[in-house]
């Protein structure tokens, strides 16, 4: 939450003496030292030229000093400046250690910060859901809209209209993916990941091709698409076009976590936990939970059982939950949700 800081308005009053007659006179004073004001502008080029040459650091390389701007910082921690690339090549091994453990720690305080808030429904303005079954991506204006709002436009009579920009639905595969690489060319990333997503399943006509999937999703997740991310780690863990490998499944997952991806951040915790790494999962576990995802609630209830998680931990994650849960509810969400159960169950019969 932000908060809005006020100015206090200070109000200054002159110093007043009362005459036997009761008149009041000003003890105000002409000020006697105006030659001073004539050189405040000298008074501030000297402050201004101090700053300036106090503004220096030293070349962790060679000790020669020289203005902070026009060194050269190590782009990875941004601890130490060179007076060159020569002296930061020269530095380079004896610092390294000191930069790797930097690394490290700038690596946790971004994958353990707060979650920021879920991406709003540019419709009806409430958070959408995490879950990606909740929520579908328009081709034709490249907004992903929650489902209450899309339930609502079909309920319509323009049901075979877009909820959020009015234009027709796609009549085929074809025309679903010329609309998407014509979102691409803008770089929208969730129509790069829709496309991975199309090849992925082999929908619209498309063959599957997992690799190709892959790779739209990379280029998702470079755009700022946190599922882009997500899915990719999804393909290491499960072998999707690329080899299992859990580490680099690991690492699309804390890519994905750090931009707020709640479900990459459960998978976390089950990839922390499998490790032995008890203590660091549940943490991965509670922020996951905090943000509405149930079966991370699930997750730290049984740490709370294991003494992993105290019964304060567990009371604030489970009431933040609901809290989450709360924000993300609606009439028209809980009637989408009733009509996919039907429709799920007339498939099955």
């Amino acid at each position: 939450m932000s908060s809005i800081a006020e100015d206090d308005n200070e109000q200054h009053s002159g110093n007043e003496q009362h005459s036997g007659g009761g008149d009041m006179i000003s003890s105000k004073k002409e000020c006697t030292s105006c030659e001073q004001n004539s050189n405040v502008d000298a008074i501030t080029e000297g402050i201004n030229s101090i700053s300036i040459r106090d503004d220096k650091s030293k070349c962790a390389a060679c000790g020669k000093e020289g203005s902070s701007d026009d060194m050269n910082t190590c782009n990875k921690c941004k601890m130490v400046k060179y007076c060159n690339a020569a002296c930061k090549k020269k530095h380079r091994k004896k610092h390294k250690k000191a930069c790797e453990k930097r690394m490290a720690e700038l690596h946790e305080e971004q994958l353990f910060k707060d979650h920021p808030p879920n991406e709003e429904c540019p419709l009806c303005f409430l958070p959408r859901p995490h879950e990606s079954s909740k929520s579908n991506f328009m081709s034709c204006c490249g907004k992903r809209i929650c489902c209450g709002c899309i339930h609502a436009m079909q309920m319509s009579e323009t049901k075979d209209l877009c909820a959020f920009c009015r234009t027709p639905r796609a009549t085929s595969g074809e025309e679903e993916i010329k609309r998407t690489k014509k979102l691409m060319e803008k770089n929208n990333a969730d129509a790069f990941h829709h496309l991975g997503g199309l090849y992925a399943q082999g929908e619209c006509e498309l063959p599957r091709d997992h690799r190709k999937a892959n790779e739209l999703m990379l280029k998702a997740g470079e755009l700022g698409c946190a599922k882009g991310y997500y899915s990719l780690g999804c393909s290491y863990t499960f072998g999707q076009g690329v080899e299992m490998d859990t580490n680099k499944a690991k690492h699309y997952y804390e890519l994905a976590a750090m931009d707020g991806h709640i479900l990459a951040r459960h998978n976390l915790g089950c990839l922390e936990g499998n490790s032995g790494n008890l203590h660091r999962a549940m943490k991965h576990f509670i922020m996951a939970a905090k943000a509405g995802d149930e079966d991370s609630v699930d997750k730290v209830k049984h740490g709370l059982k294991d003494g992993l998680v105290t019964k304060d931990e567990f009371a604030n994650t489970l009431r933040a939950c609901h809290e989450r849960q709360k924000e993300m509810k609606s009439e028209m969400r809980d009637k989408a949700a009733a009509a996919r159960r039907n429709d799920e169950y007339l498939e099955m019969v």
